[in-house]
């Protein structure tokens, strides 16, 4: 029987983290947690309870108010993040106002503090994906296998451009490049829990590789780690 190991997955926005974290949870038969989802509804809540980023006590009386956890589609069989039981996957991934706040949101250690302690919760029997900023570094840095998946900003850009056209939603890639270039930088300098790569992770670029050859490559790596072939 093969071991149960924490694969822990980092890098940029619009690399195709969770997508590839996705595949590889419904592949090994792993729990799949995307983190990025936990700090864009922790944002929502914010926005919409008017919670000022720069008030800490109101900060951290707002996380008291806040719970997040996950539930599987019965017809997709896809992950929907759930907010104080509500469905909030649909409005965390298409508002612009929650793209462009959540980096600030994502920087507040109060906030960080508050979601790592659930995320690491959530790994303690192993057996899980995880992606997001700061899993390898922060979350789990004795994960068996940490990736830094990265890709060249214009090729992010637009595949995040092209998710929001599929969704409805009126931009430009200018606007687009943009925010990611604003969420890099705060993600990479806030002070706490700055996006880098772990010591001991594999970095894949994937800017030129599809998904097929990206999941067979790691694949290979999660099976060396576990001790066996799937």
């Amino acid at each position: 029987m093969s071991k149960k190991i924490i694969i822990a997955i980092d890098g940029f926005s619009s690399c195709g983290k969770s997508t590839i974290a996705k595949d590889i949870a419904r592949k090994i038969g792993y729990r799949y947690v995307d983190t990025g989802a936990m700090y864009r509804a922790v944002t929502l809540f914010f926005l919409n309870n008017q919670i000022e980023f720069h008030h800490l006590d109101l900060v951290n009386e707002a996380l008291k108010n806040i719970t997040i956890n996950f539930r599987i589609d019965e017809i997709t069989q896809s992950q929907i993040t759930m907010m104080n039981g509500e469905d909030v996957e649909d409005i965390i991934r298409v508002n612009p106002r929650v793209a462009g706040a959540v980096s600030d949101v994502s920087a507040l250690s109060e906030v960080r503090r508050f979601l790592v302690k659930q995320q690491q919760a959530m790994g303690f029997e192993k057996g899980i994906v995880m992606d997001g900023r700061d899993i390898g570094t922060v979350v789990f840095p004795e994960a068996e296998l940490k990736l830094f998946i990265t890709a060249e900003p214009n090729i992010r850009a637009q595949r995040r451009l092209d998710e929001l056209k599929v969704k409805g939603q009126n931009t430009t890639f200018d606007e687009v490049l943009a925010n990611l270039a604003k969420r890099d930088y705060i993600d990479s300098n806030r002070e706490d829990s700055p996006l880098r790569k772990a010591d001991d992770a594999i970095e894949i670029d994937n800017s030129f590789i599809d998904k097929e050859e990206q999941l067979d490559l790691i694949i290979k790596l999660v099976n060396e780690r576990m001790g066996t072939a799937i």
